[in-house]
């Protein structure tokens, strides 16, 4: 009878704490000192809480930019992009066996659902076979790497490793992000879910998942297309001893639904806004001169942790661009990188005579995976027209007809330089390398479709519409910097239509393929530095493609009106700048404080 009442107890519980609706009011009255609020991270009205679908359009609860978002739903581990670590969520460690083809995973003792039942390993199991099954966001990026999982006991299992035709694992490294970026629904749930939708793939990819199941500290309360609103789960099982200790701070997080960018802004200026994910130019001027509440992790530029690199890609199905790496770099060489750093993200960008070009972003990790003193003749900080008209010149690509612009087999040579229309920042970044080509003698003009349109003709493998555009690579995972390499130079994304995944440019080189091959099972720290600088030489003779700037792959300032003890840079909690949401940020909850 007990266990009987403890159960309708927990399903009571759960409803309460489930709903989606309540009166508006009660919305408008959410106490502020138990309400965190956030702006740039939900844009549009939730589509569904269903974690095995797609399309949710529900960034508060499902999303991974450096690290599974995991408010409600929860990873194995969590990344750290400060230092690459991963530590235990759901999970207490992992251990690979000496080929690398499996690993072996413990779960947490203490880790339980919202309805007081253990997360075990049936539940990792089943979610890999319906995500493989129904190909959603995990099963698609991970069927390549991971074969299959087998449970052990109710607290261990071991990911098998995906093989190739030689016996040996396609990517390790692919298989450690898994580790962190694909949320465990409960096998019980997802059982309903296949059995409501008949197994039809369609239905369950696009079930609303209303009834879902979840083991995060936070749950839906709130919806509706003006604000989302979450609701601490006060008997979250990471209180654990062996988790956090302790229940987050905040009672309730809410992120109002804004119009736009600016519409945000003026939100955390008002103090309306504790935590923003948006790009603020000069920010430094809103405590330096309004004299507001309002901080990020560096007090100095660039302000934030830089993590990704915006990078205009060459289209090799374009004869003149495909055929003279000469014409590649000189327009990259010419390109004046202070400018976009200066105009584009007002100097929230370390400059690249700080942080010089190669393959990795600019933290100290990737930084210290490559050979500097090899390729540093091979390097160039931007704005040199000479040197560029030199390599030209060289290349035999001048001037002929005396018009000022180069010619290539007789043609001027005409390309244009694209990107969203609205994306101010990358829009004044091409402007810029439009620029540098008028000083060199080889015309570019600027093309800004809208991005309905953007997003369909770069990702198409075939497409000679754009000659240069802009797109981003990955920005930190336990991968990195292989996954980024392989992105800008793999031959994997060669033909592949509607291609999100990479080497956008359609890149070739058979000696760079051979080397991102070899990573992945490399161990030895020397090797790798090794490949790396191989690569790098490559990338940086060729250049199929070249980045504009170092950026944060997430933006995080904070007004400090009503909360304080956000993390910084210089606070020895090692809690990165993850919007108090993303892998090992969510840490951030547990140590806000209200202000005075």
């Amino acid at each position: 009878m007990k266990k009987i009442l403890a159960i309708l107890l927990a399903l009571t519980m759960i409803a309460a704490i489930g709903s989606t609706a309540f009166a508006a009011d009660d919305v408008s009255e959410l106490p502020r000192e138990e309400t965190l609020y956030f702006a740039g991270q939900q844009w549009g009205a939730v589509n569904s809480w269903n974690i095995m679908g797609t399309n949710q359009n529900n960034s508060m609860v499902i999303a991974n930019t450096s690290g599974y978002r995991s408010l409600m739903f929860e990873t194995l581990f969590m990344y750290n992009f400060l230092n690459g670590e991963l530590t235990g969520l759901l999970a207490d460690s992992y251990e690979w066996n000496d080929d690398l083809t499996e690993v072996k995973v413990v779960l947490k003792d203490a880790a339980k659902w919202c309805d007081g039942t253990p997360v075990t390993s049936q539940d990792v199991v089943r979610t890999w076979e319906v995500d493989a099954e129904v190909m959603n966001t995990a099963g698609g990026s991970y069927s390549a790497f991971v074969d299959s999982i087998e449970a052990v006991n109710d607290k261990e299992f071991v990911i098998y490793a995906a093989l190739n035709d030689d016996g040996d694992p396609v990517n390790p490294l692919k298989v450690n992000d898994f580790l962190i970026e694909v949320p465990i629904a409960q096998a019980a749930w997802i059982d309903k879910l296949v059995e409501r939708c008949g197994g039809d793939t369609v239905k369950i990819l696009n079930d609303p998942g209303e009834d879902v199941v979840w083991s995060g500290p936070y749950t839906k309360y709130f919806c509706d297309d003006q604000k989302v609103v979450l609701i601490r789960d006060d008997n979250y099982w990471g209180q654990d001893a062996s988790m956090w200790g302790k229940l987050p701070v905040p009672k309730y997080i809410c992120h109002a639904i804004y119009a736009d960018n600016p519409a945000g802004e003026l939100a955390l200026k008002a103090g309306e806004v504790d935590v923003c994910q948006q790009f603020i130019g000069n920010i430094q001027d809103l405590w330096l001169k309004d004299d507001l509440p309002i901080s990020t992790f560096y007090e100095e530029a660039p302000y934030g942790v830089c993590l990704t690199m915006p990078t205009a890609w060459y289209n090799m199905n374009i004869p003149v661009l495909e055929e003279n790496a000469a014409l590649r770099k000189a327009i990259a060489m010419a390109v004046d990188y202070d400018t976009i750093i200066a105009n584009a993200m007002t100097n929230q960008s370390p400059s690249f005579a700080d942080v010089p070009r190669s393959l990795m972003n600019p933290t100290d990790g990737e930084q210290a995976l490559y050979d500097h003193a090899a390729v540093k003749d091979l390097q160039w900080v931007g704005n040199d027209i000479e040197g560029a008209k030199a390599l030209l010149d060289e290349a035999g690509i001048v001037d002929s007809d005396g018009d000022g612009w180069r010619e290539y087999d007789g043609e001027k040579i005409s390309l244009n330089a694209v990107c969203p229309n609205g994306w101010t920042d990358w829009q004044a970044s091409m402007e810029v390398v439009a620029a540098a080509g008028d000083k060199i003698g080889v015309e570019i003009t600027t093309l800004y479709p809208e991005w309905d349109i953007y997003q369909t003709v770069f990702t198409n493998p075939n497409q000679t519409e754009y000659a240069i555009f802009m797109w981003s690579p990955d920005a930190a995972k336990p991968s990195n910097p292989w996954t980024r390499v392989n992105q800008f130079m793999g031959s994997d994304y060669i033909g592949i239509e509607n291609n999100w995944s990479g080497n956008w440019g359609q890149y070739v080189n058979e000696e760079a393929d051979a080397l991102i091959k070899e990573i992945p099972l490399t161990t030895d720290k020397q090797d790798l530095i090794d490949l790396y600088t191989e690569l790098t030489e490559i990338y940086l003779t060729e250049v199929p493609s070249f980045s504009l700037m170092y950026r944060p792959s997430m933006f995080h300032a904070v007004n400090e009106s009503v909360w304080t003890n956000f993390p910084t840079g210089d606070d020895g909690r090692n809690i990165p700048p993850a919007d108090c949401t993303d892998g090992y940020g969510i840490a951030a909850l547990y140590d806000l404080e209200l202000v005075g």
